[in-house]
Protein backbone atom coordinates (compact mmCIF):
# COMPACT_ATOMS: atom_id res chain seq x y z
CA UNK A 1 0.00 0.00 0.00
CA UNK A 2 2.52 2.15 1.26
CA UNK A 3 4.87 1.32 -2.13
CA UNK A 4 1.57 2.25 -4.61
CA UNK A 5 0.76 5.52 -2.52
CA UNK A 6 4.61 6.57 -3.32
CA UNK A 7 4.47 5.27 -7.18
CA UNK A 8 1.18 7.30 -7.55
CA UNK A 9 3.13 10.34 -6.23
CA UNK A 10 6.17 10.14 -7.87
CA UNK A 11 3.51 9.90 -11.07
CA UNK A 12 1.49 13.21 -10.00
CA UNK A 13 4.50 15.17 -9.80
CA UNK A 14 6.20 13.92 -13.44
CA UNK A 15 2.69 15.04 -14.93
CA UNK A 16 3.04 18.46 -13.52
CA UNK A 17 6.49 18.64 -14.49
CA UNK A 18 5.66 17.65 -17.71
CA UNK A 19 2.29 19.90 -18.19
CA UNK A 20 4.12 22.94 -16.84
CA UNK A 21 4.48 25.93 -19.60
CA UNK A 22 7.72 26.66 -21.30
CA UNK A 23 9.33 29.83 -22.63
CA UNK A 24 10.04 29.21 -25.95
CA UNK A 25 11.78 31.85 -28.54
CA UNK A 26 8.32 32.71 -30.06
CA UNK A 27 6.67 33.57 -26.88
CA UNK A 28 8.77 36.71 -26.54
CA UNK A 29 9.53 39.46 -29.02
CA UNK A 30 12.77 39.96 -28.99
CA UNK A 31 15.42 37.17 -28.36
CA UNK A 32 18.78 36.60 -28.77
CA UNK A 33 18.60 34.04 -31.21
CA UNK A 34 16.98 36.68 -33.87
CA UNK A 35 19.85 39.27 -32.26
CA UNK A 36 22.29 37.33 -33.51
CA UNK A 37 20.90 36.76 -37.15
CA UNK A 38 19.94 39.98 -38.13
CA UNK A 39 23.79 40.88 -36.70
CA UNK A 40 25.42 38.64 -38.92
CA UNK A 41 23.17 40.07 -41.89
CA UNK A 42 20.07 37.99 -41.85
CA UNK A 43 17.25 40.16 -41.17
CA UNK A 44 13.64 39.29 -40.46
CA UNK A 45 11.57 38.75 -43.74
CA UNK A 46 9.42 41.57 -42.02
CA UNK A 47 12.48 44.10 -42.88
CA UNK A 48 13.91 42.56 -45.91
CA UNK A 49 11.43 41.99 -48.38
CA UNK A 50 14.16 41.92 -51.21
CA UNK A 51 16.38 39.17 -49.62
CA UNK A 52 19.12 42.23 -50.01
CA UNK A 53 20.86 41.60 -46.51
CA UNK A 54 20.81 37.93 -47.58
CA UNK A 55 22.60 38.85 -50.64
CA UNK A 56 24.98 40.45 -49.44
CA UNK A 57 25.12 43.61 -50.82
CA UNK A 58 24.51 45.07 -46.96
CA UNK A 59 26.82 43.99 -44.24
CA UNK A 60 25.13 45.41 -40.97
CA UNK A 61 28.05 44.59 -39.10
CA UNK A 62 30.41 46.78 -41.19
CA UNK A 63 33.95 48.35 -41.01
CA UNK A 64 32.29 51.53 -39.90
CA UNK A 65 30.80 50.11 -36.40
CA UNK A 66 32.23 53.17 -34.76
CA UNK A 67 31.48 55.88 -36.78
CA UNK A 68 34.73 58.35 -37.17
CA UNK A 69 32.53 60.75 -39.69
CA UNK A 70 30.20 62.24 -36.72
CA UNK A 71 32.29 65.39 -36.37
CA UNK A 72 33.01 65.39 -40.34
CA UNK A 73 31.52 67.89 -42.45
CA UNK A 74 30.72 66.24 -45.35
CA UNK A 75 31.13 67.48 -48.86
CA UNK A 76 28.31 67.85 -51.51
CA UNK A 77 27.44 64.87 -53.38
CA UNK A 78 26.05 66.81 -56.53
CA UNK A 79 30.12 68.35 -56.41
CA UNK A 80 30.50 65.85 -58.26
CA UNK A 81 30.49 64.98 -61.61
CA UNK A 82 26.95 62.92 -63.31
CA UNK A 83 26.61 60.69 -66.27
CA UNK A 84 24.06 61.50 -69.30
CA UNK A 85 21.47 59.37 -67.56
CA UNK A 86 22.30 61.14 -64.31
CA UNK A 87 24.34 58.46 -62.36
CA UNK A 88 26.53 59.97 -59.98
CA UNK A 89 30.03 59.37 -60.37
CA UNK A 90 31.75 58.62 -57.04
CA UNK A 91 35.26 59.45 -58.83
CA UNK A 92 36.67 60.84 -54.87
CA UNK A 93 37.01 59.43 -51.97
CA UNK A 94 35.34 61.36 -49.24
CA UNK A 95 32.13 61.50 -46.69
CA UNK A 96 29.31 63.01 -49.17
CA UNK A 97 25.79 64.27 -48.55
CA UNK A 98 23.18 65.58 -50.64
CA UNK A 99 19.31 66.30 -50.15
CA UNK A 100 16.55 64.27 -52.51
CA UNK A 101 13.32 64.69 -53.10
CA UNK A 102 11.34 61.28 -52.36
CA UNK A 103 8.18 60.35 -53.35
CA UNK A 104 5.85 58.16 -51.38
CA UNK A 105 5.72 54.77 -52.78
CA UNK A 106 3.51 52.43 -50.32
CA UNK A 107 0.16 54.23 -49.95
CA UNK A 108 -1.54 53.27 -46.38
CA UNK A 109 1.69 53.16 -44.68
CA UNK A 110 3.35 56.04 -41.66
CA UNK A 111 5.38 58.92 -42.93
CA UNK A 112 8.96 58.13 -41.67
CA UNK A 113 10.23 60.32 -38.45
CA UNK A 114 13.42 60.28 -36.48
CA UNK A 115 12.55 57.02 -35.00
CA UNK A 116 12.73 54.91 -38.68
CA UNK A 117 16.05 53.67 -39.86
CA UNK A 118 16.20 53.05 -43.96
CA UNK A 119 18.15 51.22 -46.04
CA UNK A 120 18.38 51.03 -50.12
CA UNK A 121 16.50 48.35 -52.07
CA UNK A 122 15.32 47.68 -55.55
CA UNK A 123 13.13 49.53 -56.68
CA UNK A 124 9.96 47.10 -56.89
CA UNK A 125 6.24 48.97 -57.45
CA UNK A 126 3.56 48.39 -59.29
CA UNK A 127 3.99 49.65 -63.06
CA UNK A 128 7.54 49.82 -62.34
CA UNK A 129 8.71 50.75 -65.34
CA UNK A 130 6.41 53.78 -65.83
CA UNK A 131 7.33 54.70 -62.00
CA UNK A 132 11.12 54.55 -62.72
CA UNK A 133 10.53 56.86 -65.95
CA UNK A 134 8.76 59.45 -64.09
CA UNK A 135 11.58 59.79 -60.78
CA UNK A 136 14.11 59.65 -63.59
CA UNK A 137 12.82 62.48 -66.06
CA UNK A 138 11.99 64.51 -62.72
CA UNK A 139 15.73 65.22 -62.51
CA UNK A 140 15.86 67.26 -65.59
CA UNK A 141 13.03 69.16 -64.48
CA UNK A 142 13.33 70.63 -61.59
CA UNK A 143 10.77 72.73 -62.37
CA UNK A 144 8.24 70.63 -62.14
CA UNK A 145 5.54 71.11 -59.16
CA UNK A 146 6.63 67.84 -56.71
CA UNK A 147 2.98 67.54 -55.62
CA UNK A 148 1.99 67.23 -59.17
CA UNK A 149 4.90 64.58 -59.67
CA UNK A 150 2.87 62.93 -56.38
CA UNK A 151 -0.42 62.70 -57.30
CA UNK A 152 0.95 61.06 -60.85
CA UNK A 153 2.81 58.47 -58.99
CA UNK A 154 -0.34 57.60 -56.80
CA UNK A 155 -2.35 57.34 -59.91
CA UNK A 156 0.11 55.20 -61.57
CA UNK A 157 0.47 52.51 -58.53
CA UNK A 158 -3.24 52.95 -57.69
CA UNK A 159 -4.56 52.22 -61.45
CA UNK A 160 -6.62 54.97 -61.55
CA UNK A 161 -8.26 56.64 -64.77
CA UNK A 162 -5.92 58.60 -66.47
CA UNK A 163 -8.57 60.78 -68.49
CA UNK A 164 -10.19 62.05 -65.18
CA UNK A 165 -6.68 63.06 -63.98
CA UNK A 166 -6.38 67.09 -63.58
CA UNK A 167 -4.86 69.61 -66.51
CA UNK A 168 -2.00 70.10 -64.29
CA UNK A 169 -0.77 66.07 -63.53
CA UNK A 170 -1.48 65.28 -67.04
CA UNK A 171 0.96 68.31 -68.20
CA UNK A 172 3.12 66.95 -66.07
CA UNK A 173 2.58 63.18 -66.85
CA UNK A 174 3.29 64.44 -70.89
CA UNK A 175 6.90 65.99 -69.90
CA UNK A 176 7.74 63.26 -67.79
CA UNK A 177 6.33 60.29 -69.87
CA UNK A 178 6.54 59.40 -73.64
CA UNK A 179 3.58 58.94 -75.69
CA UNK A 180 3.31 55.11 -75.99
CA UNK A 181 3.57 55.26 -72.01
CA UNK A 182 0.51 57.65 -71.31
CA UNK A 183 -1.38 55.48 -74.48
CA UNK A 184 -0.61 52.76 -71.59
CA UNK A 185 -2.12 54.51 -68.78
CA UNK A 186 -5.29 55.91 -70.87
CA UNK A 187 -5.80 51.76 -71.84
CA UNK A 188 -3.98 51.06 -74.68
CA UNK A 189 -5.78 48.76 -77.65
CA UNK A 190 -6.12 46.24 -74.98
CA UNK A 191 -7.40 48.06 -72.03
CA UNK A 192 -4.43 47.45 -70.10
CA UNK A 193 -5.45 50.10 -67.17
CA UNK A 194 -8.28 47.86 -66.00
CA UNK A 195 -6.24 44.55 -66.09
CA UNK A 196 -3.93 46.81 -63.77
CA UNK A 197 -6.42 48.07 -61.37
CA UNK A 198 -7.92 44.67 -60.31
CA UNK A 199 -4.04 43.22 -58.80
CA UNK A 200 -3.65 46.45 -57.03
CA UNK A 201 -2.59 45.37 -53.68
CA UNK A 202 -4.71 46.46 -50.73
CA UNK A 203 -2.74 46.51 -47.61
CA UNK A 204 -5.59 46.16 -45.40
CA UNK A 205 -6.40 50.41 -45.11
CA UNK A 206 -7.84 50.54 -48.42
CA UNK A 207 -5.13 53.33 -49.59
CA UNK A 208 -4.86 52.37 -52.67
CA UNK A 209 -8.81 51.97 -53.13
CA UNK A 210 -9.07 54.97 -51.70
CA UNK A 211 -6.64 57.12 -53.90
CA UNK A 212 -8.28 56.03 -56.94
CA UNK A 213 -11.36 56.86 -56.22
CA UNK A 214 -10.31 60.25 -54.99
CA UNK A 215 -8.49 60.87 -58.58
CA UNK A 216 -11.20 59.18 -60.68
CA UNK A 217 -13.51 62.08 -58.89
CA UNK A 218 -11.16 64.97 -59.42
CA UNK A 219 -10.67 65.65 -55.74
CA UNK A 220 -8.40 68.94 -56.17
CA UNK A 221 -7.57 68.63 -52.51
CA UNK A 222 -3.73 67.95 -52.25
CA UNK A 223 -4.36 67.44 -48.16
CA UNK A 224 -7.34 64.98 -48.79
CA UNK A 225 -4.86 62.47 -51.09
CA UNK A 226 -2.14 62.75 -48.61
CA UNK A 227 -4.61 61.87 -45.32
CA UNK A 228 -5.51 58.86 -47.43
CA UNK A 229 -1.90 57.70 -48.50
CA UNK A 230 0.35 58.42 -45.58
CA UNK A 231 -1.04 57.75 -42.18
CA UNK A 232 -0.60 60.15 -39.31
CA UNK A 233 0.08 57.71 -36.48
CA UNK A 234 3.81 56.38 -35.37
CA UNK A 235 5.22 53.72 -37.60
CA UNK A 236 5.59 50.27 -36.08
CA UNK A 237 8.74 49.31 -34.26
CA UNK A 238 9.96 46.02 -35.41
CA UNK A 239 13.31 45.65 -34.95
CA UNK A 240 14.44 48.44 -32.16
CA UNK A 241 18.40 47.39 -32.61
CA UNK A 242 18.75 48.36 -36.23
CA UNK A 243 20.82 51.80 -35.80
CA UNK A 244 19.45 54.84 -37.09
CA UNK A 245 22.94 56.05 -38.53
CA UNK A 246 23.75 52.38 -39.59
CA UNK A 247 26.25 52.54 -42.89
CA UNK A 248 25.14 50.11 -45.10
CA UNK A 249 27.99 48.77 -47.03
CA UNK A 250 27.40 47.99 -51.05
CA UNK A 251 28.68 45.82 -53.34
CA UNK A 252 31.41 47.77 -54.80
CA UNK A 253 32.70 49.04 -51.84
CA UNK A 254 31.49 52.15 -50.47
CA UNK A 255 28.86 52.79 -48.00
CA UNK A 256 25.36 54.39 -47.92
CA UNK A 257 23.00 55.51 -46.31
CA UNK A 258 19.34 57.51 -45.46
CA UNK A 259 17.84 60.01 -43.38
CA UNK A 260 14.28 60.89 -44.45
CA UNK A 261 12.60 64.19 -43.42
CA UNK A 262 9.30 62.82 -44.31
CA UNK A 263 7.74 61.31 -47.03
CA UNK A 264 8.95 64.44 -49.48
CA UNK A 265 12.43 64.52 -48.75
CA UNK A 266 15.62 62.45 -48.07
CA UNK A 267 19.40 63.36 -46.87
CA UNK A 268 21.46 60.85 -48.66
CA UNK A 269 24.73 60.32 -47.24
CA UNK A 270 28.11 58.66 -48.63
CA UNK A 271 31.33 57.65 -47.78
CA UNK A 272 34.08 56.24 -50.51
CA UNK A 273 36.58 55.02 -48.55
CA UNK A 274 40.61 55.60 -49.08
CA UNK A 275 42.03 52.81 -51.28
CA UNK A 276 38.68 51.47 -52.94
CA UNK A 277 39.48 53.87 -55.88
CA UNK A 278 42.88 53.62 -58.10
CA UNK A 279 44.69 56.21 -59.93
CA UNK A 280 41.83 56.62 -62.57
CA UNK A 281 39.23 57.49 -59.89
CA UNK A 282 38.10 53.44 -60.74
CA UNK A 283 37.43 50.51 -59.02
CA UNK A 284 38.56 47.06 -60.52
CA UNK A 285 38.34 49.13 -63.63
CA UNK A 286 34.98 50.43 -63.85
CA UNK A 287 33.54 54.39 -62.35
CA UNK A 288 31.33 53.38 -59.31
CA UNK A 289 28.00 54.63 -60.28
CA UNK A 290 25.42 55.75 -57.89
CA UNK A 291 21.86 55.79 -59.03
CA UNK A 292 19.52 56.57 -57.03
CA UNK A 293 16.81 56.13 -59.38
CA UNK A 294 16.68 52.59 -59.85
CA UNK A 295 16.91 51.61 -56.19
CA UNK A 296 14.69 53.08 -53.34
CA UNK A 297 14.57 53.80 -49.74
CA UNK A 298 12.88 51.53 -47.72
CA UNK A 299 12.52 50.87 -44.26
CA UNK A 300 14.73 48.12 -41.94
CA UNK A 301 12.77 48.33 -38.67
CA UNK A 302 9.75 49.47 -39.17
CA UNK A 303 6.59 50.11 -41.68
CA UNK A 304 7.37 53.05 -42.53
CA UNK A 305 6.88 54.89 -46.08
CA UNK A 306 9.13 53.23 -49.02
CA UNK A 307 10.10 55.81 -50.76
CA UNK A 308 10.99 56.50 -54.48
CA UNK A 309 14.56 59.22 -55.10
CA UNK A 310 13.87 61.92 -57.06
CA UNK A 311 16.25 65.22 -58.37
CA UNK A 312 18.21 66.50 -55.84
CA UNK A 313 16.07 69.53 -53.62
CA UNK A 314 18.87 72.13 -54.51
CA UNK A 315 19.29 72.73 -58.24
CA UNK A 316 22.84 73.38 -59.53
CA UNK A 317 24.64 73.14 -62.48
CA UNK A 318 26.42 69.89 -62.55
CA UNK A 319 29.43 68.85 -64.69
CA UNK A 320 28.51 65.49 -67.21
CA UNK A 321 30.44 63.31 -68.21
CA UNK A 322 30.40 59.97 -71.10
CA UNK A 323 31.81 57.31 -69.32
CA UNK A 324 32.28 53.42 -70.97
CA UNK A 325 29.05 51.50 -70.78
CA UNK A 326 29.39 47.69 -70.66
CA UNK A 327 26.26 47.97 -73.01
CA UNK A 328 28.85 49.53 -75.90
CA UNK A 329 27.63 52.70 -75.57
CA UNK A 330 29.61 55.67 -76.30
CA UNK A 331 33.32 55.46 -74.92
CA UNK A 332 34.39 58.76 -72.83
CA UNK A 333 37.60 60.33 -75.18
CA UNK A 334 36.64 57.72 -78.13
CA UNK A 335 38.14 58.64 -81.33
CA UNK A 336 35.54 60.84 -83.24
CA UNK A 337 34.45 58.81 -87.23
CA UNK A 338 36.34 59.95 -90.00
CA UNK A 339 35.23 62.86 -91.88
CA UNK A 340 32.90 62.00 -94.76
CA UNK A 341 34.34 63.12 -98.27
CA UNK A 342 33.84 65.89 -99.65
CA UNK A 343 31.23 65.63 -102.51
CA UNK A 344 33.08 66.77 -105.48
CA UNK A 345 31.83 69.97 -107.66
CA UNK A 346 31.39 70.57 -110.90
CA UNK A 347 34.52 72.49 -112.70
CA UNK A 348 34.04 75.88 -113.56
CA UNK A 349 32.91 76.50 -117.32
CA UNK A 350 35.24 78.07 -119.69
CA UNK A 351 33.27 78.67 -122.49
CA UNK A 352 32.04 82.60 -123.37
CA UNK A 353 28.73 83.24 -121.89
CA UNK A 354 26.40 84.35 -124.99
CA UNK A 355 25.09 87.69 -124.08
CA UNK A 356 23.04 88.88 -126.72
CA UNK A 357 23.83 90.91 -129.51
CA UNK A 358 26.32 94.22 -128.95
CA UNK A 359 24.01 97.51 -129.92
CA UNK A 360 26.03 99.88 -132.27
CA UNK A 361 25.98 103.80 -131.09
CA UNK A 362 25.92 106.08 -134.29
CA UNK A 363 27.40 109.23 -133.77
Amino acid sequence: MRKNLFRTLWFLILLAACSSPRKTANTTPHNNQNDASFASGNAPASIDPHGILEKGVIDSASALKNDSLAFTKPLSLLDLPTTEKGDIVLSNKGYYEAVFKSYCLQPGTPSPTNRDAYLQGPLSTNRKEIVETILRNSLKKPYLEQKNVQLLLWSVVSGSNYNKLSYEVQSTATQLLSPKQIFELKGGVMGVIKSVSSSIPDKGTGAFHAIAQMLDLGTSSYEAYERAAVLREPSVITHPDYKLDQWNKQEEGYYLRYFPDSYKSVKIQVYVPEGLLDSTNKHEGKFILLDPVTMMAIPANSNAQRLGIGGPIKDVIRKVIIIAQENGEQKKNAPAPPAPAPTPTQPKSTKPVYQGPKQVVQN
